[in-house]
């Protein structure tokens, strides 16, 4: 039994008390009896893992249950808010970005601290710090989740960034160094493999078994859900989509490539075809009819699209999603995006709806917290 006045802000549980514990975070209130024909387990088992999470004050009572048939109503089982927060942030080369999230998932808080520096120790400085100030807020911070543009793998079980062009770092033990210098489990993760996670848990792809996140900002990548499953790669690089190739012909990108899609897509990559200085410029000439920034976001679209018919072509997902700081290629050339999936697509394949929710920089720092929710959970 889990002790009710434990010092831990995450109580240790038993994979059976993880079990009740993720149905409920995942899909809402349960009653016990819907609870019970999900897990297999008998009613007085998970009576007694239900009290034992309340008393841990990770659950609570509701009232009964609308009754479905004849016999006494079950009584329904919800989270507790503030049973525990969880620090996410976002690590750029120049900022870091924080989300704190209660264990519903909702963003409760969010920070931005820029780095004085990009060594390692000074960053990993900033990170605790930030932690002790959201700690002071939130006695309750069970566990912090941190995401940056980069390679993510895990070695000897403890996740290393692998390299990350934005803070010039390579093979750098993160997840070590953010457990030793703020006391908490800490999850260490890809931004874009961040955002898919929140998005299928919690966000747009919320009960989908299988789902494509294609983010797109400074860089361009993917994350992918298989059968409930975020794929991870044998090396934790998946989602590499930002040199496929979209058109036999047109610009270069950075690496010399020949029409891929960081040629068109990206935010550096639509100014330069634009010949604009920011993306908002972009978007407003475009708008305002003007012919270059026009031609450069529908473009895009049309990359986008294509890059969405080889992930549906590949994996089959329930749903795609468009995110990130470049999401609005998604609305603007939302035809061109249309036009070039379903030219694109295989003929047995079935086209997906794609989604473009709205977006805020901090939902990076959002999905990285829910790693850290699923680390623990």
């Amino acid at each position: 039994m889990i002790e009710s006045r434990t010092p831990l802000a995450w109580p240790p549980l038993t994979s059976a008390q993880r079990t009740v514990l993720l149905d409920v975070l995942v899909h809402g209130p349960r009653s016990r009896s819907q609870l019970t024909r999900r897990t297999g387990l008998s009613r007085a088992t998970l009576s007694r893992l239900t009290r034992d999470l309340t008393a841990a004050g990770l659950l609570e009572e509701g009232g009964p249950a609308v009754a479905s048939g004849p016999g006494r109503p079950s009584d329904v089982v919800a989270l507790r808010a503030d049973g525990a927060y969880f620090v996410g942030m976002k690590l750029t080369g120049a900022a870091l970005y924080v989300a704190v999230t209660d264990l519903q998932a909702r963003v409760v808080a969010t920070d931005e601290v820029p780095l004085g520096s990009r060594e390692v120790d000074d960053v990993v400085a900033t990170l605790a710090a930030a932690v002790e100030r959201v700690r002071t807020a939130f006695p309750r911070v069970s566990a912090v989740g941190v995401c940056l543009a980069g390679d993510v793998q895990v070695v000897d079980r403890s996740a290393w960034v692998i390299g990350s062009d934005f803070l010039g770092w390579d093979r750098v033990p993160l997840e070590a160094a953010v457990v030793a210098a703020t006391g908490l489990p800490a999850a260490i993760s890809n931004d874009v493999q961040a955002l898919t996670v929140a998005h299928h848990w919690f966000g747009a792809g919320r009960g989908t078994g299988s789902l494509a996140v294609v983010a797109v900002g400074a860089g361009i990548g993917a994350g992918l859900v298989v059968d409930g499953r975020l794929l991870r790669g044998a090396h934790g690089r998946p989602g590499k989509v930002s040199h496929l190739i979209v058109t036999g012909d047109g610009p270069r990108c950075y690496r010399g490539h020949v029409g891929c899609a960081s040629a068109y897509v990206t935010v550096p990559a639509v100014l330069a075809n634009a010949g604009a200085r920011t993306f908002d410029d972009v978007v407003g000439a475009a708008r305002a009819g003007e012919p270059a920034a026009d031609e450069a976001l529908r473009a895009a679209g049309t990359a986008l699209g294509v890059l969405a018919a080889n992930l549906v072509n590949l994996v089959d997902p329930d749903k795609v999603i468009i995110t990130g700081e470049a999401r609005i290629v998604g609305e603007y050339a939302r035809a061109e995006l249309d036009e070039a999936l379903g030219r694109m697509l295989d003929p047995s394949a079935v086209a997906p709806p794609v989604e473009v929710p709205p977006f805020a920089f901090t939902d990076y720092a959002w999905g990285a917290a829910i790693t850290a929710v699923r680390h623990l959970v």
